[in-house]
């Protein structure tokens, strides 16, 4: 399955953003979708994850209250909104797909899109 990540940009703290995962190739609805982000000179951070049927989604304490994801099967797309954005939320943004069940794992997921940047003003 191919990933495009998209929805990236430049917001002022305490703004929303919405990022959405396009997926082609496969069949959508097989795969948990997570998403991801690495930062500049930090690891790459388990963000959130939600099941195929969407019944479960997981969050990284961090991101938690603030953040939703969601998906659209109709339409083989995961979202992330995001809200009350940090400046430490800037980093690159990643969607991955997992055959299995949704994990705080990134070596879980087998396929992985390209990344969208987001930056967080102060």
């Amino acid at each position: 399955v191919q990933l495009q990540a998209s929805g990236g940009g430049l917001v002022q703290a305490g703004n929303s953003l919405r990022l959405s995962c396009a997926a082609s190739g496969s069949s959508f609805s097989n795969y948990a979708m997570g998403w991801f982000r690495q930062a500049p000179g930090k690891e790459r951070e388990f963000v959130a994850a939600i099941s195929r049927s969407s019944f479960t989604t997981m969050y990284a304490d961090s991101v938690k209250d603030r953040f939703t994801i969601s998906r659209d099967n109709a339409k083989n797309t995961a979202y992330l909104q995001m809200g009350s954005l940090k400046p430490e939320d800037t980093a690159v943004y990643y969607c991955a797909a997992n055959p299995r069940s949704g994990s705080r794992r990134p070596d879980n997921y087998v396929y992985w899109g390209q990344g969208t940047q987001v930056t967080v003003s102060s």
